[in-house]
């Protein structure tokens, strides 16, 4: 029988546009992109120059200060762009595809016989390594460092995410087998932490079942609940969808990206489970599905609270999402009283409005409005209601914004990844960019550090 883990405090935002579970053609896209911005903390360095030709699995970034990490290519096919932003940062490289995708071949055979570093070379030079998250930072891992325990999360607890089981019950057969490998990377033991009730049968891991709202499946939930990080200490995460990802790997010896994916939210008007590739671009992935012509429409590549935002700079599918999702973007809006309007459609956290007396099941058709501007931090403990880690959230918060390394330490920050404080955000009356604020503080705390 596995371990429960009970979390109260969360929030569940049930929304309109929840995915059917039927199958939709993904339609035809032209073009993929390596983007470095999907993997927190790499410094990107060329591995290709335009008009170069890549196989699915060839290198096409790697890491500056640790060339065995490196970033591949999701399809066979050409090197047309390398897109600059600022102070020529590398924004992403595009790939035009092969109608057939021709994959780089790799030894596999044995795969659990093979030492530590031996894995960790084969996972590096396929880009799987990339995968994991380390904790603290929230950062890719540094394969010097071995980690204390490694987290596989399994429970998608964010508005509109599908059941994992649905988006992996392909590569089911391939999860053993990537445990087993990825047990080898620690001195420690693996977690999993799943959804309660979900039918996993797995061994060599310590499986446990996470009951509770969102945040409940957030990695960081996982390890607060199970073993806390202490100074010092280092673990690293990944998620049961990415970990399905490298099982295949492992099988047939080819970087496969294709994954299942769901198209969700309310302007969706083909809603349900597609097959994509990670890298994709999303507006090809998307186009015609999408309601037209009646409303704004913002397309996110990821959930509402996490995911970001498509822009002609952002066009690729990250290879962390689970999700696609399509929401009012609420320009277009013009609303007679504007609040002062009784608001029977309306959602809200602290039942402003009358609606919370149709229950908690009743879902709701949120744009992306602010619906209010920028201000101090009101201290009202509203970010306590929903963040379910052992933390004081609004402390951490002012402390990470003032950068005081001692009591963001004191509070902390070790433990957090920006995702936990999505809900924060979403509930904030200051309307502050939290996610933001932790991801900066996050960053310029390993800079000090290291």
């Amino acid at each position: 029988m596995a371990n429960v883990i009970k979390t109260k405090k969360g929030l569940d935002i049930n929304l309109v546009g929840e995915a059917p579970k039927v199958e939709v053609l993904a339609s035809p896209v032209r073009s993929y992109g390596v983007v470095p911005d999907h993997f927190s903390g790499i410094i990107p360095r060329l591995s290709v120059k335009e008009g170069d030709h890549v196989q699915a699995g060839d290198a096409v970034i790697y890491h500056k200060n640790e060339p065995m990490l490196k970033l591949t290519a999701p399809v066979s096919g050409e090197i047309v762009e390398v897109k600059r932003g600022a102070k020529r940062k590398i924004l992403y490289v595009q790939i035009k595809p092969e109608s057939t995708i021709d994959y780089k071949e790799f030894d596999v055979a044995n795969a659990k016989m093979k030492s530590r570093e031996d894995i960790l070379n084969l996972l590096g030079e396929s880009g799987l390594l990339a995968l994991f998250r380390n904790r603290p930072y929230d950062m890719i891992v540094d394969p010097k460092v071995t980690p204390r325990d490694i987290y596989v999360t399994g429970y998608l607890s964010a508005p509109l995410m599908p059941d994992v089981i649905s988006l992996v019950k392909d590569d089911l057969k391939y999860l053993q087998n990537a445990i087993d490998v990825i047990g080898k990377l620690t001195k420690g033991d693996v977690y999993m932490g799943v959804k309660k009730g979900t039918p996993l049968e797995v061994k060599n891991c310590k499986v446990y079942e996470i009951d509770g709202p969102h945040p409940a499946g957030n990695a960081s939930v996982f390890i607060n609940h199970t073993k806390p990080l202490n100074r010092g200490e280092n673990v690293w995460a990944i998620g049961l969808t990415e970990l399905a990802l490298i099982g295949r790997f492992l099988a047939t010896g080819r970087v496969d990206m294709s994954r299942k994916v769901v198209f969700a939210g309310s302007c969706f008007e083909s809603a349900g489970y597609a097959t994509v590739r990670s890298g994709s671009e999303v507006n090809d992935l998307t186009a015609g599905k999408i309601e037209d012509g009646k409303r704004s429409v913002r397309i996110i590549d990821g959930d509402v609270l996490t995911g970001t935002k498509l822009t002609e700079d952002y066009r690729y599918m990250s290879p962390f999402s689970n999700i696609i999702s399509a929401i009012p973007e609420g320009d277009d809006v013009n609303e007679l009283f504007g609040w002062a309007a009784l608001g029977m459609k309306k959602y809200s956290v602290n039942r402003s409005y009358p609606t919370f007396l149709f229950g908690k099941s009743r879902k709701y058709d949120i744009d992306a409005r602010l619906k209010g501007g920028t201000r101090a931090i009101i201290v009202s403990n509203e970010y306590d209601k929903v963040f379910p880690l052992d933390i004081y959230p609004e402390q951490l918060v002012k402390a990470t914004i003032a950068f005081n390394i001692d009591k963001m330490e004191e509070l902390g920050i070790y433990e957090v990844a920006p995702e936990d404080f999505a809900l924060c955000e979403f509930v904030d009356t200051s309307k502050l960019e939290l996610q933001y604020i932790i991801r900066k503080g996050l960053d310029e705390l390993y800079k000090e550090m290291n």
